[in-house]
């Protein structure tokens, strides 16, 4: 059972009783808040109790989650952990696979990797994805092992304050050296998977730099997340007439150089959802998007 508690300080004058308590010093949802309380899961210096008693400076506050699991069927898939301790576990994601199940892809997930290293390594939690990537884009997928991490990362990134940032290989000389790409995404038809920029869209705001480019027409090309939709940095980079190479869904298709859209998500920073200390982590470029990078740059 995972347990959380806060301490009252002198600073928490204006808090009067646990409810506040609950509210204010916890990143839980509203759902998750009345499932604790309608649980009896809420203690008051050991003991359990209603959310309407008093409070006063040195009560501790304590929070028992129940045990949660999930049912994902475990397979032998090897992953890469970047990061991890009791609440988080962050993943460099391999090219080719689908972070959770779907009716297209039942098994042979990521979901399904993790479930396997979790019982090897002895673990038992709930596996909830904190971001996705898509199927054959590269990097840093996280994974909240409890409730109150999961709202934590939910919390900061309405707040605009986790910051995920790629790596693109694209074709074409960009010729601004850095800039920002605001332009609305949304799904012309609700029967295919293609976005597009469309004037109905979602705000979608993605940041770019140019890290370098190739005499062969390429550039590599940094990426920044102010919001995420879905394909967002594939849509607005194609959109802007410099798609990612081999990115066949948006109109570049080249399997003589990679057979994946070269994207990869490379760093992925927050503060710690338990202690609130920065937290940044960082994946390599894979083998196939280095070995492009080698290619562009004569060395091969």
């Amino acid at each position: 059972m995972d347990q959380f508690r806060y301490i009252l300080t002198e600073e928490d004058k204006d808090i009067l009783d646990v409810k506040g308590v609950l509210r204010r010093k916890f990143d839980f949802s509203a759902r998750m808040r009345t499932k604790i309380k309608r649980d009896k899961l809420v203690y008051l210096n050991g003991k359990q109790t209603d959310g309407w008693l008093p409070v006063k400076t040195g009560d501790v506050v304590s929070i028992r989650l129940p045990q949660e699991t999930s049912d994902f069927t475990p397979e032998d898939i090897p992953i890469t952990v970047v990061y991890e301790d009791d609440s988080l576990l962050v993943i460099n994601k391999q090219p080719g696979m689908v972070v959770h199940p779907t009716k297209g892809h039942v098994t042979h997930t990521l979901a399904n990797g993790i479930m396997k290293y979790m019982i090897d390594s002895g673990q038992n939690y709930k596996i909830r994805f904190m971001n996705r990537l898509d199927m054959d884009t590269s990097g840093l997928v996280a994974v909240a092992k409890n409730a109150h991490c999961q709202a934590s990362f939910m919390k900061q990134s309405q707040a605009g304050l986790v910051e995920k940032r790629y790596l693109a290989i694209v074709k074409g000389l960009i010729p601004s050296d850095a800039g920002t790409i605001d332009l609305p995404i949304g799904q012309p038809d609700p029967e295919r998977v293609e976005r597009a920029v469309t004037k109905d869209g979602a705000p979608s705001v993605t940041h770019y730099k140019v890290a370098e480019r190739f005499n062969s027409g390429y550039s590599l090309v940094e990426l920044a997340l102010e919001t995420g939709r879905t394909h967002q940095i594939r849509v607005h980079l194609a959109h802007i007439g410099y798609p990612i190479v081999s990115d066949h869904l948006y109109g570049e298709t080249n399997p003589f150089l990679i057979e994946r859209q070269a994207l990869h998500a490379f760093q992925l920073s927050l503060s710690h959802p338990v202690t609130g200390e920065p937290l940044s982590c960082e994946a390599a470029l894979p083998q196939d998007m280095q070995q492009l990078l080698d290619q562009l740059r004569g060395k091969k």
